[in-house]
């Protein structure tokens, strides 16, 4: 490895170790209380050294931000094969509590955690691009449902609202312990019945053998 390629390597590598740290810090200590010198005590550099690769405190925030909901975007799109759009509708709910489950700082940080608005700001404009990109996935298949008639005719926005609404409530309830009532085993089977109990709901017909994942 040349010199100049292990640079850009070792730059990496410590790039992520201050998001590593920040997103600890943001996680215990919250936002307001994290700073610039405390991620770098963590992570035993100078705070100069931060301010090599982030001009500020939001702009960290930010870039973990944007991390979390391209993992995010990929997990939701692996959905895309199923060709029924009922069928993949079911599965980005999955994917969507896999990733929770999964990724638990990550879902704190980017739908939990209170944060200021300026931390999610670009030159005085809010940012959503990152996040928008799933929310389109979820209202595409959505819409292809009402077009095959698997669901009725609806406000867009009211029936993605709605459903990314249902799995943003059992991914943070499981998230913040307070399932612990249940038997763990049954959680799976407890949040794909809630989906399905919703979709009841915004079908336009009764479910039928016809509704088959391809």
């Amino acid at each position: 490895m040349g010199v100049l390629a292990r640079k850009e390597r070792e730059k990496l590598e410590l790039r992520n170790q201050i998001l590593e740290a920040a997103t600890e810090l943001f996680l215990k200590e919250g936002f307001d209380k994290t700073s610039i010198r405390s991620i770098a005590e963590k992570i035993e550099y100078s705070p100069a050294t931060i301010y090599l690769y982030f001009k500020d405190k939001n702009e960290i925030f930010r870039a973990i931000h944007d991390k979390g909901f391209d993992m995010f975007f990929a997990k939701l799109s692996e959905s895309q094969k199923i060709e029924n759009p009922y069928m993949r509708l079911r599965r980005m709910g999955d994917l969507y509590l896999e990733f929770a489950f999964e990724h638990r700082e990550f879902y704190d940080l980017m739908f939990v955690m209170r944060a200021p608005i300026e931390a999610r700001n670009e030159n005085g404009n809010i940012d959503w691009v990152c996040g928008m990109r799933s929310f389109k996935l979820l209202q595409d298949t959505i819409v292809e449902c009402m077009e095959k008639g698997y669901m009725r005719k609806m406000d867009l926005d009211v029936a993605a609202v709605t459903i990314s609404s249902l799995m943003h409530g059992m991914a943070s309830l499981y998230i913040r312990e307070r399932l612990v009532m249940y038997d763990q085993n049954i959680l799976p089977y407890l949040f794909r019945d809630a989906m399905d109990n919703l979709m009841q709901v915004f079908k336009a017909n009764p479910m039928t053998s016809s509704f088959t994942e391809n």
